[in-house]
């Protein structure tokens, strides 16, 4: 046979052979197994044709075709570049050329680099052909384990293969001219690495633990152990089988256990398995591949350490058959015996703990038998009080299990039963309350002395004459007051469920019954009273201080309220603005959000920053509705454009505002000036006095020297005087004090004040008279101005008088300025005239 055909179609040669004329032809037979359905093709090999039909050459004779067999290919293998027929030849659908694999060994020693085949195109005999291979293993990582003679077309592998890290190569090989211009298509060449046994089985674990029952059946499985070998499964080379080299201890058997050379399942093999006898087993696991070939295989071992695990095969006995005890009655909690047991199982497992059950003797329940956890005997406890007056002694049956069930066919032991007895003692009973706790309900606020109930107590020693006293014991808000005698319970104080004292609208409080046995017996009772909430307690507003922006529509302040009451007594809630003050309401404004919450802003466009108290009435819904005013402290600030305030609007919101500021600033400006200018003043004031003390001496002033005097009456001489300059004017007719009539000018007026002019400053006279004349005019054009401003001014006189009077001192100073007329005035107006006359002359 020349050619054969492989399972996916691939069609090659079986032998390298010389094709005996231009064309070969053989039949192609494929077959459907289940449908019996056959089908046949004709294929023609034409070497000659195709050659000339892709080369446009003259055919070549004894062209050689080679087909690979899986052993590697020998040195001068020649790989023809494939060609695909004409329509007259061979027609192939959905495939193309395919190359037969390469097959490498691995671990091969050499030398390398070591020529696997050699690829050549039937170009190279007219043109010079470049050859090269590119994919995994050439130009790819890992480099450079496969190369080729660019001119010969040789290929090589250049290192030991090592199927575990790559099984196969995909290369391409191309062929190019010298100038780079592709000769031919690339193929594809496969690599293959042959599979060497040069890996020994690895267990996953080098321990493996198992368990198995004891009594355990033959073929129970225990356990399952694996190995894993790297070289290829599907040969012998990571076929591994597993056997059991050594078992320990060897009883009661050397082989209790077998294992499935294939799977690695571990089981047992024979009968006998006693925990009581041996509990762990430790067994040496071989597996070796090579179908487990001793010989030619490799070896590796692990260790599998079986634990026999234990079931209940041994009942529980009582150490002996009877046990007793003796308790106080009213006694509970309290153990009366201890019931020994033994049981040959694994301690502290549910095969071993003991549980114990009264099975007759207690049909009030009054006992109970618990479980030590360390000494796994049975306490005989005390769970019911006993009543001497009832029961005097008990007869009880205890029987005694594990808690796991006894494995199948083991039967309970007749010493897993036993008899208890148990005597009660006889003491002094405390009184109790019937009802404890009793429960009462009324509404808070009820005043006090109001009888709310009886708490009496029952002395259990009814053949004894007892007399019962009662008392409080716990009473935290002392609102209650017991009768020593009955038991009758009044309030001491009114009741309040909001009190501290009340939880969950609840007031307890214990009292205590003492009997007059020997020695005394004492009982306590709880009484609980349901306070029933009434409306006495006005909601308050929440939050006592907020802060707000001084712009409205930034944010809001939520309010809410909290009232001590509980539903109905409290929301929904109402939230107003007072009416007074009425800025109030300017300012702010309320938006109700729901029944519990409201909203605080701002009704103005701008509100100064600083702190404000803003009052807001808070009204409940109980019957009748409570109503309280709270202050809310709002911090009005600038805000960014967060809403949040910023550091200079906190600061200034925190005290004075900017308005403010700036008020006390100007303020103090206004009263440094102020202060500046009476300086000044008084400056100007202490030159003027000094000019004064410049003209008159103080000896000659003549407001120390000329007296004043009253109305004394008009005089013929007197006429040429304007008089009305001396009468009351008509203005102040109104005031009592002072009749119609002459007045006097040397006091202040007491009625309306005219708005004259400012009496101008006296400058530096050049002479007296003209600051006499000036000062004369200044006190006649100003009647408030006091006298000591300028010259006194005398009342009318009358006639006849040595001195004359002032007019006609008006007319002499008004004159030539001649001051001789002084000196028939009196002695003291002559030093005047001298004076003066002396200065004029001067």
């Amino acid at each position: 046979v020349d050619f054969k055909v492989g399972a996916d179609g691939t069609v090659f040669a079986t032998r390298e052979l010389q094709v005996p004329s231009e064309q070969v032809a053989f039949t192609v037979t494929a077959w459907d197994s289940q449908t019996a359905e056959r089908w046949d093709a004709v294929v023609r090999l034409l070497v000659a044709q195709t050659s000339s039909l892709h080369s446009g050459h003259k055919p070549q004779k004894g062209k050689k075709i080679v087909a690979l067999d899986p052993s590697p290919p020998p040195k001068d293998t020649l790989l023809p570049w494939p060609r695909h027929p004409n329509a007259d030849g061979l027609r192939r659908r959905k495939r193309d050329w395919v190359i037969p694999p390469i097959n490498v060994p691995e671990n091969s020693r050499g030398p390398f680099p070591q020529q696997l085949v050699r690829i050549r195109s039937d170009k190279d005999n007219d043109i010079p052909i470049r050859y090269s291979i590119t994919g995994v293993g050439a130009d790819q990582p890992p480099m450079e384990v496969f190369s080729i003679d660019s001119m010969s077309g040789r290929m090589y592998v250049t290192r030991p293969m090592d199927r575990e890290e790559h099984a196969s190569y995909h290369l391409r090989a191309h062929a190019v001219d010298m100038n780079g211009n592709k000769v031919e298509n690339p193929i594809d060449l496969y690599i293959y690495v042959i599979d060497m046994n040069d890996n020994r089985p690895e267990f996953i674990n080098q321990i493996y633990n198992g368990s198995v029952d004891e009594g355990s059946k033959p073929g129970t499985y225990v356990m399952t152990v694996t190995a894993n070998d790297a070289d290829d499964s599907t040969t012998a080379n990571g076929m591994v089988r597993y056997r059991i080299v050594t078992q320990t201890p060897q009883s009661p058997s050397q082989n209790m256990f077998t294992i499935n050379s294939e799977t690695g399942d571990i089981v047992t093999v024979a009968a006998g398995l006693d925990r009581e006898k041996v509990q762990q087993y430790t067994v040496i696991v071989q597996a070796t591949d090579m179908e487990g070939n001793l010989n030619y295989g490799l070896s590796n071992t692990a260790t599998a350490i079986i634990t026999v695990t234990d079931v209940n095969d041994n009942p529980p006995e009582f150490t002996a058959s009877t046990f007793a005890g003796e308790v106080p009655e009213n006694r509970v909690e309290t153990v009366v015996a201890n019931l020994t047991v033994m049981d040959r199982d694994q301690p502290h497992s549910p095969n071993w703990n003991a549980v114990y059950r009264i099975i007759s003797g207690d049909p009030s329940g009054h006992f109970s038998v618990r479980t030590d956890p360390v000494t796994n005997e049975g306490m005989v406890t005390v769970v019911k009080a006993v009543d001497y007056e009832l029961n005097r002694a008990f007869m009880l049956t205890v029987m005694v299990s594990n808690q796991a069930p006894l494995a199948s066919g083991i039967q309970m032991s007749f010493q897993s039963t036993a008899g208890v007895t148990i005597s009660v003692m006889d003491i002094n009973e405390a009184p109790y309350f019937p009802s404890n706790h009793k429960l009462i309900r009324l509404e808070e606020g009820v005043p006090p002395g109001t009888v709310l109930t009886t708490f009496s107590a029952v002395d259990p020693d009814r053949f004894m004459q007892q007399a019962v006293r009662y008392s409080k014991l716990s009473d935290p808000a002392n609102w209650l007051h017991i009768n020593a005698t009955n038991g009758q319970i009044t309030t001491a104080a009114v009741l309040d469920r909001e009190s501290l004292y009340t939880k969950n609208n609840v007031y307890e409080a214990t009292f205590l019954a003492a009997d007059n046995g020997i020695p005394p017996a004492s009982g306590t009772g709880t009484l609980q009273i349901y306070l029933i909430d009434i409306n006495d307690n006005a909601p308050e507003l929440l939050p006592k201080e907020a802060q707000i922006c001084e712009k409205p529509n930034l944010n809001a302040i939520n309010i809410t309220a909290a009232d001590a009451d509980v539903d109905p007594n409290i929301g929904p809630y109402v939230f107003e603005l007072p009416f007074v003050p009425a800025a109030v309401r300017k300012n702010w404004t309320i938006t109700r959000l729901n029944g519990d919450y409201a909203q605080l802003s701002l009704r103005i466009l701008y509100l100064e920053a600083g702190m404000y108290d803003v009052p807001i009435i808070v009204t409940d819904s109980g019957n009748p509705p409570l109503s309280n005013t709270s202050i809310i402290k709002v911090k009005v600030c600038p805000c960014d454009d967060n809403g949040d305030c910023t550091t200079i609007g906190a600061v200034a919101a925190a005290g004075l505002g900017t308005g403010a500021i700036v008020a006390i600033l100007i303020c103090i400006l206004i009263l440094l000036t102020m202060v500046l200018l009476f300086v000044m003043w008084m400056k100007r004031r202490e030159k003027e006095r000094h000019t004064k003390q410049l003209l008159i001496d103080p000896e000659d002033d003549v407001r120390d020297n000329i007296l004043k005097y009253d109305e004394e009456g008009g005089g013929e001489e007197d006429q040429d005087y304007d008089l009305s300059q001396l009468q009351q004017p008509e203005a102040m007719g109104h005031v009592p004090s002072k009749a119609p009539g002459v007045r006097r000018v040397d006091e202040r007026p007491v009625g309306a004040e005219p708005q004259y002019p400012v009496r101008p400053m006296v400058p530096h006279p050049g002479d007296i008279g003209d600051f006499i004349n000036e000062g004369l005019r200044a006190a006649d054009n100003d009647p408030t101005a006091p006298p000591y401003d300028s010259l006194l001014v005398f009342d009318y006189e009358g006639s006849g008088s040595t001195a004359g009077s002032v007019s006609s001192l008006n007319s002499s100073s008004s004159g030539d300025q001649d001051y001789d007329y002084l000196n028939d005035w009196g002695p003291r107006f002559k030093k005047l005239a001298d004076m003066y006359g002396g200065g004029e002359e001067d």
